[in-house]
C-alpha cells in the first residue's frame, strides 16, 4: 500500500463481505498501523488496483466511503490522502493561538509566509482598527499546518507600533501571539463571524483542495481587555479539516 513494493494483504473474492468493504477494511488498517501517515498521498489509482486485485469502480467505491468517513481527503488531479490527524478533533470557543491550539493537539505547527510587510492603513482598516487612516499596519499572511497538512490561509493586519520589530521575524516557525506578548501586548477576547464559501484557485492551490470546494472564513477582530482593537485576521480553513466546538446558553426570564 505503501508504493514500496511490499506485500498487501489479499482481497479475497469467495469472502462474504463486498469487495469494497474489505478494500476499505484494508486501507483503514494500514492507517491505524502508521504504514499510512497522515498527511501521506495513497499510490496512484492505477497501482492501487493492481496491488489490491480489484476494478477502478469497486476501488473508487471504497476510497468514497473514507472520505465520507474524514480518513481520507481528495484533491482533484493530484490524488487520494490520509487525512490530517487534526481531523475530527475540535477547536476551542476559548482565544488561543495556532501554536497554542497545535500544542494542546499535540501536533507541529507550521507556516509558510506568503506576506510579512508594512503598508498604511486604508481608510476602512483605520476605521476598523480605530486608528488614524495611514498608520502602518504590519501585514502577515501565511498557510497555516499541522504535521504539515496544510489546514488554513491567514492573514492578519496590525499597527506596526504594537511590536515594531515584527517585520525581522521569521514567521515560518515564530508565533504572532509570542511575539505580542514580548511586547507586553495581550489579546483578551475576539469578536468573530464565520461564514461558508467555495475555495477559488488561489484557495484551493494553498490548501491543497478542488476548487469550489467548502472551505470555512472567519474573520476576527481581537482586542484588549480594555476592548481596545488590537488586530484583524481573516482565517480561511479546509472544511473538512476544521471544526468549532462552541456551547449555547438559554437565558432565564
Amino acid at each position: 500500500m505503501t508504493g514500496t513494493g511490499e506485500t498487501v494483504p489479499a482481497i479475497r473474492p469467495d469472502y462474504p463481505e463486498p469487495l469494497w468493504i474489505q478494500a476499505v477494511n484494508l486501507i483503514r488498517g494500514e492507517i491505524d498501523s502508521g504504514v499510512l501517515k497522515p498527511g501521506m498521498r495513497l499510490p496512484p489509482e492505477r497501482e492501487l488496483c493492481t496491488q489490491l486485485n480489484i476494478s477502478r469502480v469497486t476501488l473508487r467505491k471504497a476510497l468514497g466511503k473514507l472520505v465520507d468517513d474524514r480518513v481520507l481527503s481528495s484533491s482533484h488531479g493530484r490524488g487520494w490522502y490520509v487525512s490530517s490527524a487534526s481531523v475530527g478533533k475540535e477547536w476551542p470557543n476559548s482565544l488561543e493561538s495556532f501554536s497554542e491550539t497545535a500544542a494542546r493537539m499535540a501536533l507541529t505547527a507550521s507556516s509558510t509566509v506568503l506576506r510579512a510587510q508594512s503598508a498604511p492603513a486604508t481608510l476602512d482598516e483605520a476605521e476598523e482598527l480605530s486608528i488614524a487612516p495611514g498608520t502602518p499596519l504590519f501585514h502577515l499572511e501565511r498557510i497555516r499546518r499541522l504535521n504539515d497538512v496544510p489546514i488554513a490561509i491567514d492573514a492578519t493586519r496590525l499597527p506596526l507600533s504594537l511590536a515594531p520589530d515584527l517585520v525581522d521575524t521569521d514567521f515560518s516557525e515564530a508565533s504572532l501571539y509570542e511575539r505580542l506578548a514580548a511586547a507586553g501586548v495581550q489579546p483578551a477576547r475576539a469578536d468573530a463571524i464565520i461564514e461558508a464559501r467555495g475555495a477559488d484557485a488561489a484557495i484551493a492551490k494553498a490548501l491543497g483542495v478542488e476548487v469550489a470546494a467548502p472551505v470555512l472564513m472567519m474573520r476576527q477582530l481581537v482586542l484588549d481587555a480594555d476592548d481596545r482593537p488590537l488586530f484583524v485576521s481573516s482565517i480561511t480553513y479546509a472544511g473538512d479539516r476544521y471544526r468549532l466546538r462552541t456551547y449555547f446558553s438559554r437565558s432565564r426570564s
